[in-house]
């Protein structure tokens, strides 16, 4: 009979320890411990994975398998996707309570329904009740006789229903309550989630059992529990987005189908998400004519380029530090850019309170906005508007010069068919791609030329 000993194990890297521990040593986590009862695995070999042949091959011996993808004839989940969901294939969405995966996913479920109406699907939740489910299904206008839905957190009685139905696509929300019995710890540990997640994948590769997880966040924002998780399904998709805005991103970080550079536009609606095709009118429709201390840039989410209006609005202070708040930047790079603007622009900026937002919530973490962020600030310190069809594209360094920026002729393509006249970026950029595109083309050397640049009577 195997030996049962308790161990308590870090819920974070997966680290074990005789004892319990406040602080891993691995991973540094605090109270990350969880009490677990382990099984002395016995010395009889490990069963291979049913129906394959557990020898080695050539590549010669190889057949490479054709992907085949199910189209949802959501634009911008099938991007996401790299062109499609893929046929046997574990998909994991992470998001922020009531950022709306469940509702995603019910989208999703209704599509492939009305598109291959001859498949079976099985939503399993383990956090509403079959009512509830289905009453967000008709909301959606997702009534087929396809969509199977079932309360259960058991994963031995799910497993059952899929051998029953025999569905092509499964929806696990969420694998954090699901359990098995056959381990002796609570719903979410890390033993559970990778028995859970282990048992689903084989049986997913082995029977071409497409399957959509979803999975928790911590306060970080990270998909909970360990990251062995993220390791073994196909594709991890976070679900982003302001819960008091409308909009919302898709943005995938693990693709083995496709591009992990991928970003999809969603706005929150009565009837459900709608997807954005132009997220740049998007961000810019609803803009003041006319008012000063504003700039546009130009940033890349994945194969598309976005144009992102920076807003920025300096006022004098009036107490004794100056106060810095930022929205959608990184206020340490603001700071850095505040501090150019001193030094070599000869403006007292820092004595000021500043404050610069990205609109439409956007979060930028690229540095070809360095350039727009500056722009903005001096728009509002000399209370004067930047004309709307002039684009800022560069990256600027400590010693105040400009760089070039990467995918510039991606970008420059896409700022000429949306009919922007004038781009201001680094003199070598400029003179590289001067006369290819309808655009006046303005290449500058140091940050402090965009002063006689943009504000020559003042």
């Amino acid at each position: 009979m195997a030996k049962i000993k308790t161990v308590y194990t870090c819920q974070e890297c997966g680290y074990q320890s005789p004892k319990w521990l406040g602080k891993c040593p691995d991973c540094n986590q605090w109270n990350s411990f969880a009490e677990e009862e382990s099984v002395k695995p016995s010395k009889a070999s490990p069963k291979s994975i049913s129906g394959r042949e557990s020898r080695p091959k050539t590549i010669d011996e190889i057949e490479v398998e054709k992907v085949e993808r199910y189209q949802t004839k959501i634009g911008e989940f099938d991007r996401v996707m790299g062109g499609g969901v893929t046929l046997g294939s574990l998909t994991l969405i992470g998001g922020e309570p009531g950022i709306g995966k469940s509702t995603l996913l019910m989208e999703v479920c209704g599509k492939l329904l009305s598109g291959y109406g001859k498949e079976r699907i099985l939503y399993v939740s383990g956090e509403e009740s079959e009512s509830q489910v289905a009453q967000r299904s008709k909301r959606l206008g997702v009534d087929n006789s396809g969509l199977y839905i079932f309360n259960e957190t058991n994963w031995q009685k799910i497993l059952e229903q899929v051998k029953e139905l025999k569905p092509k696509f499964l929806v696990l929300d969420s694998i954090q309550t699901t359990h098995s019995s056959q381990v002796d710890s609570a719903a979410g540990t890390l033993t559970q989630i990778r028995e859970v997640t282990y048992e689903l994948m084989n049986f997913a590769k082995a029977y071409d059992l497409t399957c959509f997880l979803i999975g928790h966040v911590t306060k970080e924002g990270q998909i909970a529990g360990p990251k062995i998780l993220e390791h073994m399904v196909d594709t991890v998709i976070y679900f982003e987005g302001d819960q008091l805005g409308q909009y919302r991103m898709l943005r995938v970080m693990k693709n083995r189908f496709g591009n992990t550079n991928e970003v999809g536009i969603f706005e929150m609606q009565e009837k459900g998400l709608v997807e954005i095709k132009n997220p740049s009118q998007y961000f810019l429709e609803q803009s003041l004519p006319g008012s000063y201390g504003r700039s546009i840039t130009c940033i890349l989410e994945g194969s598309r380029s976005l144009f992102v209006e920076i807003q920025a609005l300096v006022v004098e202070n009036k107490f004794a530090v100056g106060r810095r708040t930022t929205q959608g930047l990184d206020s340490n790079r603001v700071a850095l850019l505040v501090a150019v603007i001193d030094k070599y622009l000869g403006i007292p900026l820092s004595y000021n309170d500043i404050y610069v937002n990205v609109v439409g919530g956007m979060k930028l973490t690229t540095r070809e906005n360095d350039l727009s962020v500056i722009a903005s600030l001096l728009s509002s310190y000399h209370a004067t508007a930047i004309p709307n069809d002039t684009i800022f594209l560069g990256e600027v360094g400590l010693t105040g010069e400009v760089r070039s920026v990467p995918m510039m002729e991606m970008r420059l393509k896409e700022i000429a068919q949306m009919n922007y006249r004038r781009v201001v970026t680094s003199k070598r950029s400029a003179e590289d791609y001067k006369g290819k595109y309808k655009l006046e083309l303005v290449g500058i050397t140091k940050a402090s030329e965009l002063r006689d640049l943009l504000f020559k009577k003042q």
